[in-house]
């Protein structure tokens, strides 16, 4: 059964959770969204019970350090494995020039050379532009450029084993330019970085955000049938999934998922 495994939820500077990061997994094989912004990644992975050779596709969407640096750790630790002769395969890194160059600048003052070495050799960058369409573990995947009012950033979206399509729209809220590849999902990945009832306090719009009533709200909109909702403030985490959903439900009436760290999704 193919499903997602929520590694991190949160927006840049949470304390409370880990930044928002996922796998679209199948069986024993892991697409990795991100990385958030620290080694957390790794931890999070194993509690998961995803081992770090099962991960052979990596997608980064942009440049932000909650997004991009886990990736570093999630390097070095493939890069050991293949030097351990434990890790079959290479690892396909998908991201935009920009990004491939900031990975490789990182990597090139905190990485071994002896790591270093297995770059374009077993691990390879490839760079996306908008509109690249690949095939990810058997998936047709097509990136997007978002069209962020902050940086260059890409999402996704990819047809399931089962025919059902599901979209990643970055961590900015849905714009027009996009509506090809959002309209009539399934699944709809969208960030709600906080609840609208209390935007006087998180301030969203000024963060280029949206809230969770917003995000619901183009669900309806684009006729999805679930909508995720991710990139959240940390607040209140306890009471986040209850209070998100219940906003959401004012606006839309299919499924709604605010997960918590370490959830499944599964994708039926």
């Amino acid at each position: 059964m193919e499903k997602i495994n929520i590694l991190g939820t949160g927006s840049a500077m949470v304390t409370k959770c880990y930044n928002t990061c996922f796998t679209l997994s199948s069986d024993d094989e892991h697409f990795l969204i991100d990385a958030g912004g620290g080694n957390t990644i790794l931890s999070n992975l194993e509690k998961l019970n995803i081992s770090i050779n099962q991960i052979h596709n990596m997608f980064i969407s942009h440049n932000h350090n909650d997004h991009i640096l886990g990736s570093v750790w999630v390097i070095r630790a493939i890069a050991q494995s293949i030097l351990n002769d434990k890790y079959t395969g290479n690892l396909n890194i998908y991201c935009h020039e920009t990004s491939i160059n900031a990975i490789r600048t990182i990597c090139s003052f905190v990485l071994q050379k002896k790591f270093l070495k297995l770059f374009d050799i077993r691990i390879l960058f490839n760079e996306i532009k908008d509109n690249d369409t690949t095939k990810i573990l058997d998936r047709t995947t097509t990136f997007f450029d978002i069209h962020s009012t902050k940086d260059l950033q890409h999402g996704f979206k990819t047809i399931l084993s089962n025919g059902k399509s599901l979209t990643f729209l970055g961590d900015e809220p849905y714009r027009e330019t996009v509506k090809s590849h959002s309209e009539n999902v399934d699944y709809l990945f969208h960030e709600a970085f906080c609840l609208y009832s209390q935007r006087d306090i998180f301030k969203p719009y000024e963060k280029h955000h949206a809230t969770a009533k917003d995000a619901c709200k183009n669900a309806k909109e684009l006729n999805v049938k679930n909508i995720i909702l991710y990139h959240t403030e940390d607040k209140n985490l306890q009471n986040r999934k209850e209070l998100y959903i219940n906003e959401g439900k004012e606006e839309f009436n299919g499924n709604i998922y605010m997960p918590d760290d370490l959830d499944v999704i599964d994708l039926i």
